[in-house]
């Protein structure tokens, strides 16, 4: 008797049939040529390094993730990339080190997690990104949101929306305005992260009440910041934010959550998130931070198109297939197949046109309707 289980996918990890195949496929083109257009190179890092050069770039962030093994011939641990921004980063400080800055690159590729989470069980994702290296300036903030917002458009996503914040938002009031010392930091940013007025009283952060009610829509919750900064210290921050959601202009829905600091454990003074109507969760991250290892400046998002695909693959059209009977005008078939059909061969008499999923037959050097 056949085992039913022998031919099950590990927990968060599934197979892409044709339709979602053909969706990731043209959403991850869509991506790169708009990165492309705008003046960023591709680069291909390998699915596998050594595991301490990764964690290095890393800085510690999100290593627990990886998968790790030791290679066979150097004996030394390798790990699989769970995140591409520390390669991007790792080549910029190499292969490209002499290369004149501000370096734009992007890229596009799978990383893989030992474990999913709750909300996304998903434990492999196709991450497509783009890094401008050697710039955290607010011009650089702003053409990197502009370029993140033009990819998902390409792809396909509608109702966009772009979260700011301030990750380091915290450390900022707390060495000036609002002194908090190194272990009342740490409780006031975990109270905040979860809203709990209660718990953020409790932690000794009752003067960062204000930063709750600081969130939502952008123009609201950035006066509301301002109010709260009256010594001035966050002044640079919010006319930066300012300027940035003045170049997105009507482009996304904008909001601002300032004092937010999942998924931004790396990042400096700036970071957004990306979503998109009817597409589940978050579809990126961006932000300004340093380079582990080199301290190089730079600003950059990843893109996680996995919910995006789920949304439109219903929708995909995988175009007209030509069938091509036995003995069929083989220069005919290469014009037709130039011009954009696909075409399916028949090996035998009993090959059917309409089950091999045929709209149209070869006859008389052209393509007809079946």
């Amino acid at each position: 008797m056949t085992d039913p289980t022998q031919d099950l996918l590990p927990e968060g990890l599934e197979d892409r049939l044709p339709q979602s195949a053909a969706a990731a496929t043209r959403i991850e083109r869509a991506m790169l040529e708009v990165m492309g257009a705008h003046g960023y190179d591709r680069v291909r890092p390998p699915l596998i390094e050594f595991e301490r050069s990764m964690s290095r770039r890393m800085d510690g962030v999100m290593t627990r993730t990886m998968f790790r093994f030791v290679d066979p011939s150097s004996l030394r641990t390798l790990g699989l990339r769970s995140d591409m921004t520390p390669q991007v980063g790792r080549i910029a400080a190499t292969g490209l080190a002499d290369a004149a800055r501000p370096l734009r690159l992007c890229y596009a590729g799978q990383v893989a997690r030992i474990r999913g989470s709750k909300l996304e069980p998903r434990r492999e994702d196709l991450q497509v990104g783009a890094e401008l290296i050697g710039s955290d300036t607010v011009a650089a903030a702003s053409e990197v949101v502009e370029l993140a917002i033009a990819a998902l458009e390409a792809a396909g996503a509608k109702g966009i929306s772009v979260d700011f914040t301030l990750p380091d938002l915290v450390d900022t009031l707390a060495g000036g305005p609002l002194p908090l010392d190194a272990e009342a930091r740490v409780r006031v940013r975990r109270e905040l992260d979860m809203k709990d007025a209660g718990g953020l009283v409790e932690a000794g952060g009752e003067a960062y009440l204000p930063l709750i009610h600081a969130t939502g829509d952008f123009d609201q919750a950035i006066a509301r910041l301002e109010a709260l900064d009256g010594s001035g210290v966050l002044d640079s921050r919010i006319a930066g934010l300012r300027e940035i959601a003045s170049r997105v202009g009507e482009r996304a829905r904008l909001t601002l959550d300032p004092s937010e600091r999942h998924g931004f454990e790396y990042q400096s003074w700036f970071g957004f998130t990306l979503y998109a109507d009817d597409v589940r969760g978050a579809l990126g991250r961006g932000g300004t931070y340093s380079i582990g290892g080199t301290e190089e400046p730079a600003t950059g998002f990843s893109l996680y198109p996995e919910n995006l695909v789920e949304a439109v693959k219903a929708d995909e059209q995988l175009g007209d297939k030509l069938f091509l009977p036995l003995g069929h005008d083989r220069s005919a078939a290469a014009k037709l197949r130039a011009d954009g059909w696909r075409t399916v061969a028949a090996l035998s008499e009993t090959d059917d046109a309409a089950a091999l999923g045929c709209s149209h037959v070869l006859e008389g050097g052209a393509a007809k309707p079946l």
